[in-house]
């Protein structure tokens, strides 16, 4: 790591910060200097995000200091913090979905002169911005929302670049991006640091945290209680500090067995993905899925749940012919699915827990018609608690809960369905290590009982650590997958780029 000033540039202390009767920060401090990049890790709910909207303007503070290039700041709103040097990439987009993406990269900092709108400069900027990411073959032009998540990820991202910020805020960048992404969006950081920008780095892979921070703050129930130098820092002690107790095996195994198939896709297609891809799985199988950004592992899983048109090919269910299905028909077939997109597909923001859980199955609740919601509530509660889901009851709204808390509620639901075949988009993104864990644990149970998974996931080292078998999707085809013994990390990024004399472990 390169050295750091000694001077902070950013300063918070002792900053408290309540809703209502919960008070989501108790104590804080912690400083970052020029050209420093700070990891702030906790599980999730321990306030992190909070701390950062507060930093960024999209909260104010009930007591505390915040100090920036050593004066008092306290941002009135979003504009005036990102006028005064601060830009935040958060965990949850915030795009506006039906302007381009050239249009997302420089909303609010237009380029313009005589008052009018220099489109010609947008472009140049955006392409730049975007170039630095190695993602200049985005169509500048497109509707951010007909973009794939991690394609938005990467435009939250070019967007922050914009205007070279005094403090960077990252909360979890790379939680749709794929290893190739994530080792460019390291080398910007690099950059960023070389030009003494501040980098508040939030990430629940704390491997990428001793990649690229120089220091370490802790966070748990809403107060900092550790700090230090990351090169030092013991990984386990870190984890600890978390959750405030040990952790036992990050990737727990449970004992299963594999039966006969209950889905197949024989060379499948779709439009615009995938181009063909072929599969079975089998009852008890963990079965996962790797690949770059935009080789079609979303798009596949879409079909085969019938949430986009199969153009070709076939999907067999339990044997019998299946191609062209409704989700509702999936439903019915004992088929779940679990977007990578909760904020939009995934959960209804505005209603409860409790309506979230139990949307997809409520007959066990409900008598003449009517639910009864003492029973739902008391379903409800039974998987919060099965989860260890943070929230004030089942009553509460979901929008209100942590990022990991809501996709938390949204494999519940696949849960209290029944689902025997579920389909799992990045389901552990944005949940903490503690989490993650108890997730890893409570899918290699359903394998135990015969439920068969597909689990798309960026992140390869859960992939290896939780799968039976893994194929690997390049430029829209999936062809052979293979048991997890036989892959390593360099021979699925080899198969993801397309390098077929990629040796097998």
């Amino acid at each position: 790591m390169n050295g750091t000033s000694l001077t902070p540039r950013l300063r918070m202390t002792g900053v408290q910060k309540s809703f209502g009767a919960t008070r989501a920060l108790k104590n804080v401090s912690f400083e970052v200097a020029a050209g420093e990049v700070h990891a702030l890790i906790g599980e999730n709910g321990a306030g992190k995000s909070t701390l950062m909207k507060i930093l960024s303007g999209a909260h104010q503070p009930d007591f505390g200091v915040v100090e920036l290039d050593g004066q008092p700041f306290v941002p009135a709103n979003p504009f005036h913090a990102r006028r005064s040097g601060i830009a935040m990439i958060y965990q949850e987009l915030t795009l506006a979905p039906h302007l381009t993406v050239a249009e997302n990269i420089l909303l609010g900092a237009e380029p313009s002169r005589l008052g009018w709108l220099n489109h010609a400069k947008r472009r140049a900027l955006a392409h730049q911005a975007l170039a630095e990411l190695h993602h200049e073959n985005i169509n500048l032009d497109a509707p951010v929302k007909t973009r794939t998540i991690a394609e938005q990820q990467i435009v939250e991202i070019a967007r922050a670049l914009i205007g070279r910020p005094k403090v960077l805020i990252m909360d979890e960048p790379t939680s749709s991006l794929a290893q190739v992404d994530t080792q460019n969006l390291f080398a910007v950081i690099e950059r960023l640091r070389r030009l003494k920008v501040s980098v508040v780095y939030i990430s629940h892979f704390l491997e990428e945290c001793q990649s690229v921070a120089d220091r370490f703050t802790v966070l748990r129930d809403g107060e900092s209680v550790a700090h230090g130098d990351m090169a030092s820092a013991n990984v386990r002690q870190i984890i600890q500090f978390m959750v405030g107790r040990e952790i036992g095996d990050i990737y727990p195994r449970t004992p299963h067995s594999l039966g006969g198939a209950v889905l197949e896709l024989r060379s499948i297609a779709g439009r615009p993905k995938p181009h063909s891809a072929s599969l079975t799985l089998r009852a008890g199988e963990i079965l996962g899925l790797a690949g770059l950004v935009g080789a079609g592992r979303t798009e596949t899983l879409r079909a085969c749940f019938g949430l986009d048109r199969v153009h070709g090919g076939s999907v067999l269910v339990m044997s019998k012919e299946a191609t062209h299905c409704t989700p509702a028909q999936r439903l019915r077939d004992g088929m779940g699915f679990l977007s990578e997109n909760r904020k939009e597909e995934g959960l209804m923001l505005n209603r409860s827990v409790a309506d979230n859980l139990t949307l997809t199955r409520y007959a066990p609740l409900a008598r003449c018609g009517f639910i009864q919601r003492r029973q739902q509530r008391q379903t409800a509660q039974q998987w919060m608690n099965r989860l260890e889901v943070r929230a004030q009851d089942p009553g509460q709204t979901v929008g209100e809960l942590s990022g990991g808390n809501q996709q938390k509620i949204a494999l519940g639901r696949l849960l209290h369905h029944q689902a025997s075949i579920l389909l799992l988009d990045e389901p552990t993104r944005g949940i903490d290590v503690g989490s993650k864990a108890q997730i890893y644990k409570l899918l290699g149970g359903l394998a135990a009982q015969g439920k068969a998974i597909i689990f798309v996931s960026s992140y390869l080292p859960e992939l290896l650590g939780v799968c039976d078998t893994i194929g690997v999707m390049c430029r829209g085809v999936l062809s052979e997958v293979r048991p997890v013994s036989q892959w390593t990390e360099h021979a699925i990024m080899a198969a993801a780029i397309g390098q077929n004399e990629a040796v097998r472990a």
